[in-house]
């Protein structure tokens, strides 16, 4: 016997199923553009809400912003009048689905800064209506959805489950990943009750290949958080393996390649400068606060999260000895560090290793610069810097320090001309040279 649904469950599934419903998304970017994108191209009227009201006005004028949404993509949507962007929230009355994207970062402390999210489930309680689809994709720690935003949304009259739905949909975008993106990463979803999780459901449905239902909000912001911190704690073991093994004068990257053969029972990981991104150094942070709460120590993810936040150094006395072995002290000398991004093949400088990596040569006395074709100008964490051309600058410095290994980057002539390289990234396997200092 199938479980009976409220009529304005019923209305709203029928509305999604023929296309007629209005699609909102609160925070317009890497996470709510490219949503707001597959909507749009399901044959979705989609309304984006944003505080930024420059990147409202690049919407609006057919511009994209987001490396993973270009401009060829945007445009047409947006001419055809599918996609509209504003930065007033009364947008919310004639929503029929309003997803909350929007940042939330860790403060200083290391707990979370939930003041994103607070703000955006106060102007969607201000402007709940019966018939409301709402869900939250900010990845946060469990919880959050039931404790914090259920009690700011629900009033007499508006009843979850019956009269509005809510649910968490944890996002997993991979910025620069050709392969996946929004339509086709399967989309977990947890609702409060099970109408909304069928609700929701239904909604994702319509845009994207696969949709995974779980049983509560609380499973579904789980999940996030073990993929993430599954991540952290593998890539915090290879570092520090990788500092074992330069202590014992063993090629870790030939270590990981064998162990890699195995067929079963192991997942290769590689070692780095220090972790980026949105995810991997911040995520793994909101499952141990809310552990604490609770009275238990994570402790895998504290020890990973110290070995990693040590690579920055260890790399950095890296190039300090390795200067030392050609007669030349750090303070000083030329270091030229190629690639800011956090990663290859995108624009994305957030938690970006390379910054730290920058500010401690600065401090050791280094003469820094850096090129990175992604990333033109970094104007971030105190730094104010240009990329300057590779070639020229690796020729002219006296260490050459790949942090972020773009593909675009045509090492074989920065290997002819460069004095020294220090290479985090495995970047030049292929170039045997007695220049070049592994990691």
């Amino acid at each position: 016997m199938s479980e009976s649904i409220s009529t304005h469950a019923a209305q709203l599934i029928a509305k999604l199923k023929d296309r007629t419903a209005e699609v909102g998304v609160i925070g317009l970017g890497y996470v709510g553009l490219p949503l707001a994108v597959e909507f749009a191209r399901a044959g979705f009227h989609v309304i984006g809400i944003d505080v930024n009201e420059d990147k409202v006005a690049q919407i609006n004028a057919a511009v994209s912003y987001v490396q993973d949404v270009p401009t060829e993509v945007l445009a047409p949507l947006v001419k055809a009048g599918k996609i509209t962007a504003t930065t007033d929230f009364a947008a919310i009355d004639k929503m029929d689905t309003v997803n909350i994207a929007v940042p939330t970062p860790l403060r200083k402390t290391k707990d979370p800064d939930m003041s994103y999210v607070v703000s955006a489930s106060q102007q969607v309680a201000k402007h709940a209506h019966a018939g409301l689809l709402v869900i939250l994709e900010s990845t946060t720690y469990p919880g959050t959805t039931a404790e914090l935003v259920l009690p700011m949304i629900e009033r007499p009259g508006l009843k979850v489950g019956e009269d509005f739905f809510l649910c968490f949909s944890p996002e997993r975008v991979d910025p620069g990943n050709p392969n996946f993106q929004t339509y086709n990463i399967p989309k977990v979803v947890g609702g409060i009750t099970p109408t909304c999780t069928k609700v929701a459901a239904s909604f994702y449905s319509q845009a994207l290949e696969t949709v995974v239902p779980v049983g509560s909000t609380e499973v579904a912001e789980m999940v996030k958080l073990l993929e993430n911190t599954f991540r952290m704690i593998n890539i915090g073991l290879v570092n520090e393996l990788a500092m074992m093994c330069d202590r014992m004068g063993i090629n870790v990257w030939e270590v990981i390649e064998a162990a890699a053969t195995k067929p079963f029972g192991f997942m290769p990981f590689y070692p780095g400068p220090g972790l980026g991104g949105h995810c991997i150094p911040i995520d793994p942070f909101y499952l141990s606060w809310k552990t604490k709460q609770a009275g238990i120590e994570a402790r895998f993810i504290d020890l990973a999260g110290y070995i990693n936040g040590q690579m920055p150094h260890f790399v950095v006395d890296k190039v300090q000895h390795a200067l030392n072995d050609h007669a030349k002290p750090l303070k000083g000398s030329h270091v030229h560090v190629m690639g800011v991004a956090y990663k290859r093949d995108i624009d994305d400088v957030r938690e970006s290793p390379a910054l730290d990596i920058i500010h401690l040569l600065g401090k050791r006395g280094a003469k820094v610069t850096y090129s990175d074709p992604y990333v033109p100008v970094l104007k971030t964490d105190g730094l104010d810097m240009q990329s300057t051309d590779a070639l020229g600058a690796a020729t002219a410095a006296d260490c050459v320090m790949i942090v972020t290994d773009h593909r675009t980057i045509d090492y074989g002539p920065i290997v002819a001309n460069a004095k020294l390289i220090v290479d985090t990234r495995n970047a030049l396997k292929a170039f045997p040279s007695d220049k070049i200092v592994r990691l």
